[in-house]
This record gives structure tokens, sequence and C-alpha cells, in this order.
């Protein structure tokens, strides 16, 4: 069976995290509880997509808008549904969404060392901003 994109709900959640908690290179935290990524969708319900093959989430991305500016959270693939198009379908539909909510820019994190991520977001036509650093704290 073709896998499908549709929107990310609530229900999915438990299936979102175990393939959240299978890749390497996704930082998890209290951000990504249950509770927090209900408050997430509810803010963000025509931006953030799951892919899903045969009633099983094999991808996932969470888009949310602040008023300004577009963010992509949680990007991921199931290793055995990589190079096939889907985490660049899923971005487009992602990214399309946010544009229509008014997004001009979007930005997204990922970790240093998370080379074939990195790689993955330039062919998508990302790029590095050497001249930014991330600050952050705690509240």
């Amino acid at each position: 069976m073709t896998p499908k994109i549709r929107l990310m709900t609530i229900e999915d959640y438990s299936s979102v995290l175990k393939l959240w908690q299978q890749l390497p290179g996704i930082g998890l935290s209290s951000a990504d509880s249950k509770e927090a990524i209900a408050q997430f969708l509810d803010y963000n319900p025509a931006t953030c997509f799951v892919l899903e093959e045969d009633q099983q989430i094999v991808g996932t991305v969470l888009g949310g808008f602040d008023g300004r500016r577009g963010y992509i959270y949680h990007m991921a693939v199931a290793v055995s549904h990589r190079r096939q198009g889907w985490g660049k379908k899923l971005i487009e539909i992602c990214m399309s969404k946010l544009k229509q909510r008014g997004a001009e820019k979007s930005h997204l994190f990922v970790y240093a060392e998370n080379l074939p991520a990195r790689k993955f977001w330039e062919r998508c036509g990302w790029i590095q901003r050497d001249e930014l650093i991330i600050m952050s704290k705690d509240n």
C-alpha cells in the first residue's frame, strides 16, 4: 500500500513518539510530552502532518507559526521509507501551509553533528546561517 500524508492528531501521539525515539538525531524533552504536543497541535492544527502506511506512522513533521516566522520541528522518516522522497513531500506540504498562514520565512534546528540531516536539508534548499547563534534559557 502506498503511504499517505495526512494531518496529525493527538491520537497519533504514541506512534509518533515511538518513531521519534527510534531515530538518532531527534532531541526529545518535556516539550514533547503528550500534553505539550496537544497544545502545539491546538496552536498549529493545519501545519503538522504524519506519513502513514498500513495504519503505521512512518513519518512526521511538526510545523509551527509564531505570527511572524514558520518553524519546522521533528521532521522524521522511518529508515525503511527514506530516500523515496517522503521527507521532501512532508516538508513541501508543511511549508505550503505555513506560507498560507503568513510565514514568509521559516527556520529549523539541526544538531551540528547530525550530518545526514544537514545534508537532507541542504538538498531541500535550506541554507546554514553561520552569522547567527542560538541562545536558550529554561523558563
